[in-house]
Order: C-alpha cells, then sequence, then structure tokens
C-alpha cells in the first residue's frame, strides 16, 4: 500500500469520524462530557445508595421526580418546598414505589425567601438523620413578562428565592459538610443561566447569579476535596415552571397550561442529573437540540448566538403575546425521540 493511498484512507476515516460525531451531537441531550460520563463513569446505582439527601422544590417537576428516583436507590430523603399538602403526596408516592420506609423520608416544609428559617431547617435534619451528604438546591420560580411590563418587586422577589435563598441555605449546610471533609452541594440552574431570552430578563439574571457564585465557591473549596459543587444548567424540561411563573406583578402568575410537546422528559432529565452527581461534575448542560446548541454557540460563538437570538427572541415574544407557549412553534420540529 502506497504513502498515498494511506494518507487518503487517513484522512477519510477522520472525516467519517468526524460525521459520526455531528451526527451523535444532533440526537444528544446533554454535553459531551455528561454523555461520555454516562456511557464510562460510575453509576447512581453504586455511588448514591445509603446517603442522606436534601431536596428543595421536591413537590413538583424535577424535584418531585428527582425524589422518585432517589428512593430507589435507597437513600434517605428530606423533602422541601412551601406546601405541606403536596410534599406529603410525593413522600406516599416515595414509599409505595421505592425502597423506603417512612422513617427514612422527612417532610420539611421551607420557604427558600425566608431566609432566618434556614439555620433552624437544617438543625432538624442533622437532628433526624444526623448527617447531610448532599443538598440539591432546585426550589425555584420563573418568569414571563416584558420589562416595561413589569414591577421591580418581581425581580426582587425572584433574586431573594432563586439566588439569596439557594446561597442562604448553603451557607447553613455547608459548615457541617466541611467538618465531615465531604458532601455535595448540588445546584439546579437552567441553561438560562448561559444564554438569555426576551420575557425571562429577572430569571435569567437570578440564574447567571447562580452560575457566578457556584463556580466561585468550588474554587473557595479546592481545599477540602471531598466537599463538592455541580451546577446543573437544565433546558426546557416537562413540569409546572411556567404554569407557575411570574409575570409583571408578584401576586400573578401566568396560571396558563402549556404546550410542552416540545420539552425533555423530566425522568430522562433526573437520570443525567444522577450521573452528574455520581461523578461530581462541575457542571452539566441536560437539554434536547436546538437548546443544547445555543448553548454551544453562546460558549464558543457568542457573536453568531447573538444573532439567532435576536431572531428567535422576537418569535418568543411573539408567541407568548398571542397565548402560546414562548418556545414552543419553532422547536417542536428538532425533538428527537428516546426509547
Amino acid at each position: 500500500m502506497s504513502w498515498e493511498l494511506l494518507l487518503w484512507l487517513l484522512a477519510l476515516g477522520t472525516l467519517l469520524a468526524l460525521v459520526v460525531q455531528l451526527l451523535r451531537f444532533l440526537r444528544a441531550d446533554g454535553d459531551l462530557t455528561l454523555l461520555w460520563a454516562e456511557w464510562q463513569g460510575r453509576r447512581p446505582e453504586w455511588e448514591l445508595t445509603d446517603v442522606v439527601v436534601w431536596v428543595t422544590g421536591a413537590s413538583s417537576g424535577i424535584g418531585e421526580e428527582l425524589a422518585y428516583q432517589l428512593s430507589k436507590l435507597g437513600v434517605s430523603l428530606v423533602l422541601s418546598a412551601r406546601r405541606a399538602h403536596e410534599l406529603e403526596r410525593v413522600k406516599r408516592r416515595c414509599l409505595e414505589n421505592g425502597n423506603l420506609k417512612g422513617k427514612d423520608i422527612l417532610v420539611l416544609p421551607l420557604d427558600l425567601a425566608d431566609r432566618s428559617s434556614h439555620e433552624e431547617a437544617t438543625k432538624t435534619v442533622l437532628q433526624e438523620f444526623g448527617k447531610i451528604d448532599i443538598l440539591v438546591n432546585n426550589g425555584g420560580v420563573s418568569q414571563r413578562s416584558l420589562f416595561m411590563d413589569t414591577n421591580v418587586d418581581v425581580y426582587k422577589e425572584l433574586i431573594e428565592i432563586n439566588y439569596l435563598g439557594t446561597v442562604s441555605l448553603t451557607k447553613c449546610v455547608l459548615p457541617h459538610m466541611i467538618e465531615r471533609k465531604q458532601g455535595k452541594i448540588v445546584i439546579v440552574s437552567s441553561l438560562l443561566g448561559i444564554i438569555s431570552v426576551p420575557l425571562s430578563g429577572g430569571y435569567c439574571a437570578s440564574k447567571h447569579a447562580l452560575r457566578g457564585f457556584f463556580s466561585t465557591l468550588q474554587m473557595e473549596l479546592d481545599a477540602y476535596p471531598g466537599v463538592t459543587v455541580s451546577n446543573i444548567c437544565p433546558g426546557p424540561v416537562i413540569s409546572n415552571i411556567v404554569k407557575n411563573s411570574l409575570t409583571g406583578e408578584v401576586t400573578k402568575t401566568l396560571g396558563s397550561e402549556a404546550d410542552q410537546s416540545h420539552k425533555m422528559a423530566t425522568s430522562r432529565c433526573v437520570r443525567l442529573m444522577l450521573i452528574c452527581m455520581a461523578n461530581d461534575l462541575k457542571e452539566v448542560w441536560i437539554a434536547e437540540q436546538p437548546f443544547l446548541l445555543m448553548a454551544y454557540l453562546w460558549q464558543y460563538m457568542p457573536t453568531w448566538a447573538w444573532w439567532l437570538t435576536n431572531k428567535l427572541g422576537k418569535k418568543r415574544i411573539e408567541n407568548f403575546k398571542s397565548g402560546v407557549d414562548a418556545d414552543s412553534s419553532y422547536f417542536k420540529i428538532w425533538k428527537p425521540k428516546h426509547d
């Protein structure tokens, strides 16, 4: 075989490999590091057993599904949110479908905006279980309103709940983890902590703040390698977050049921979150296309991302004003099918 033929075969093989990787990316629902960890990394079934996990925002959506999947791993669960009756419902289902007994689940109502209650809540968990291995900061609220139509109090509320509430609870739990020299702080942020879109200015601001703060905390904890911080950034996931979004006034939520056919299944999102937690990944992106592509564009090609976001942003506002889900109509064709 001549050198010329060998080089041609090598070039062809490289081109085919690139095409395969491109096709895989177009079907991806997580960043490449996360998907590699799913394929070759540590399993949640190995790493997340016999631990105490505190989940905020556990009454619905991602937090509720996380409780169900964790209950099957044999962990001790602390379920927190504002609605105690919904937490009791989640607890009952965990007991029905999981591997836990009543003593393994603590229902602990919690308001993230009431920062004065966080220290006492932390003491309650430690008295009940003696330790906190994983804190999942999942609680939060979203927004759907234009800036000129929005009272400043809405932005205050978003920062109080999404950002300061999360920082406050972490501040209460972290000393315990540092003392034990082990623990995981998990932040359920959003792709809107990386990119920005119209109608969600306050929500984007709170999630950008979370990403900046906890990236800093990761570095400050370098002296404690057993204490890890994971920033999880999901894209659109099936939940009630849009329905419960704040609008122009703090007292008003969107209330309408949105089309969710273009969104990722909650169970798939949570499975990838567990992969992240098991492998102590510092930051992961969980989203179907084209949302995942948008995150990569904002990270590596911001000029192109600005141009594309402006184009799509106009359609997003039009959708919102016409009463349909802000993101639905122009993303359906991208939604991949999972077995």
